[in-house]
């Protein structure tokens, strides 16, 4: 009966400690993961109220957000 108690804790104590390793990192949202690549672009960022801005060499972003929290993301290569 010690023995399987003792199997029992070691089990459980295994599972924990697996279980905590785990990757619990947020996920970033699309207009995080869209800001954070133009930032490291070295974009020109301008806020206003509801609306980024971001525009680099090469192409031109705008995020909008309205009333209810919804995006717009417009995305646009420069030609």
């Amino acid at each position: 009966m010690r023995k399987l108690t003792m199997i029992a804790l070691l089990a459980g104590f295994f599972t924990l400690t697996v279980s905590s390793c785990r990757d619990t990192e947020p996920k970033k949202t699309q207009t995080e993961e869209i800001i954070d690549d133009m930032q490291n672009k070295g974009a020109d960022i301008k806020v206003k109220d509801d609306k980024i801005k971001m525009e680099t060499e090469d192409e031109k972003v705008k995020i909008k957000t309205d009333d209810d929290g919804n995006t717009k993301i417009k995305q646009k290569d420069k030609e």
